[in-house]
């Protein structure tokens, strides 16, 4: 029996309005079955002045992720099942399909749909209703890596799952969770609410900071088996309950989700079945987060301590720290302090397999590191610079970065930077086959350089092109119709034998390798 802190975690729990300071937020811990302790604090809407509560229901977005994989093994069992029905909805998709299993653990290689939404065009304020989406899957001609080779976080994946899970079964996803898990697991107001438009008991999700001011988020987006769950604190709390209450039962949904996991060479896989594998508190860890614009939600749950902890925030700070710290509270772990950075890691560099920049920016004990959709933090480790699945070591003037969760070690040549660049050259359209024709246009004025996306989604915003390197630009997109934005998009030009541009190669973490060619 592990013992927790209770005074700690009571401490931990106080200081969270503080700690991550917006409107309001839940958060809870459940130890050995039981909730010790929960809290609800602000405003679920500051203008109507409803207090947040432990019984409000908040979008749990991506948390869904496992309830649709739960939803598959208890009404169909092996994944293999839905490989045959996976070619209706990639009709144009060439070389080998993903196989079911593939999706349920990111391992697809399909690039995001959300992230391809903006290159169709979309503005983070449009409406996306169910029958958007699957075009714009369809559509996919290629990934982005070879099926089961890699890991990328795919939204495509489960929103594929549902709908086939829903032709096999011919149940609806909300009636099968519901059956399956909600019931069971005592989550009484736990449902599938796809629509990110409608507000659910009054609650209200805000965009922005404590330095710049909320506003309420604008939402549109349609979501199912990738990230369309509500559910309140109870509910949540009474979810892991029931992971503690069937522990032991090798039938147990959560304890077959929550397999140790592999990838083809035997090497162990940091995510399957909708479930993230890390450590906390220097312990093994099973969950998720999630997030849509004006909300945060993460779980976190520690087996070997029967220990949970789930946090909800309806603003955008980083429920993940906050679940995190309320474990290590309770367990009493604290991390030794970080050796400070030494000089010589600031920079930026260019990934030879991806095509994607990784630029390092340090601070006194830690460094930024901008590759995926967001910073991530690093930490002195020798002569490397870490995070948990994350290394980042030198190698001559470039470097090379193992990340053990997308399964990659990836090798990174100097970019040097270029700070003022003519962007006449790139001016004009540009044209994606692998889109069907979307296009993207290039502006360049009096030293500003700026470029807007149009295919089937509509037009989008001109964001601004900024120089990196020697032909190389970053378009960074700050807002989406998912949450967070795919963040930096890096444009590496293209070059006939002549000199001129003939095109450009167009990526982000979750949509790489996109190539456009000069139309006009």
């Amino acid at each position: 029996m592990t013992m927790i802190d209770h005074a700690a975690l009571t401490t931990a729990l106080d200081r969270l309005p503080a700690r991550y300071p917006g409107p309001g937020g839940v958060a809870g811990v459940v130890h050995e079955g039981r909730v010790v302790a929960a809290r609800a604090w602000g405003h679920a809407d500051v203008e109507t002045a409803l207090p947040m509560a432990r019984t409000l229901r908040l979008p749990i977005c991506s948390i869904s992720k496992q309830f649709t994989c739960a939803a598959l093994l208890a009404s169909i069992g092996d994944p293999a099942r839905l490989d045959a029905r996976l070619r209706a909805f990639l009709p144009a998709f060439t070389g080998p399909l993903p196989t079911a299993r593939q999706l349920c653990d990111n391992r697809s290689g399909l690039r995001d749909y959300w992230a391809l939404s903006i290159l169709q065009g979309a503005v983070a304020e449009r409406r996306l209703t169910r029958g958007d989406a699957l075009p714009l899957i369809a559509a996919m001609r290629t990934g982005h890596f070879a099926p089961g080779s890699a890991y990328s976080y795919c939204n495509a994946n489960f929103r594929l799952l549902a709908e086939m899970i829903e032709a096999e079964t011919g149940e609806t996803l909300e009636a099968l969770c519901r059956r399956h898990v909600w019931d069971p697991a005592g989550m009484a107001t736990a449902v599938m609410a796809s629509d990110t438009s409608e507000r659910l008991d009054g609650v209200t999700g805000y965009e922005g900071s404590d330095a710049t001011g909320f506003l309420p988020a604008v939402n549109g987006a349609w979501w199912l088996g990738d990230a369309g769950i509500a559910a309140s604190l109870d509910d949540m709390l009474a979810y892991e309950a029931w992971i503690d209450a069937t522990r032991d039962d090798p039938r147990g949904l959560y304890r077959q989700l929550s397999k140790p996991a592999f990838h083809d060479d035997g090497t162990p896989a940091g995510y399957a079945m909708g479930l993230g594998f890390s450590t906390v508190a220097g312990l093994a860890a099973t969950g998720h987060g999630g997030a849509l614009r004006g909300f945060r939600a993460q779980r976190l749950h520690i087996r070997d301590a029967r220990l949970s902890a789930v946090v909800m925030f309806n603003h955008e700070a980083s429920a993940h720290v906050a679940a995190a710290d309320l474990l290590d509270a309770a367990l009493g772990h604290r991390a030794p302090p970080p050796a400070p950075v030494p000089d010589g890691w600031d920079g930026q560099w260019l990934c030879r397999e991806t095509g994607l920049i990784a630029r390092i920016q340090t601070g006194r004990t830690d460094a930024c590191l901008r590759y995926a959709v967001g910073a991530e933090a690093l930490q002195v480790d020798g002569d490397a610079l870490a995070a948990p699945g994350i290394r980042v070591e030198r190698v001559g003037d470039g470097l090379r970065m193992t990340r053990a969760l997308d399964h990659e070690v990836l090798a990174f040549d100097p970019l040097p930077v270029v700070e003022v660049a003519d962007g006449s050259e790139i001016a004009g359209s540009f044209a994606c086959d692998e889109l069907g024709g979307a296009t993207m246009q290039v502006e360049a004025r009096d030293g500003g350089v700026h470029a807007r996306f149009t295919g089937v989604m509509g037009t989008g915003r001109f964001e601004r092109l900024v120089p990196a390197g020697k032909d190389v630009w970053l378009l960074a997109t700050r807002r989406s119709l998912d949450a967070p934005a795919p963040g930096d998009w890096t444009v590496i030009v293209r070059r006939g034998a002549a000199g001129g541009v003939t095109g450009l190669t167009v990526g982000c973490w979750l949509a790489r390798a996109l190539d456009y060619r000069r139309a006009g």
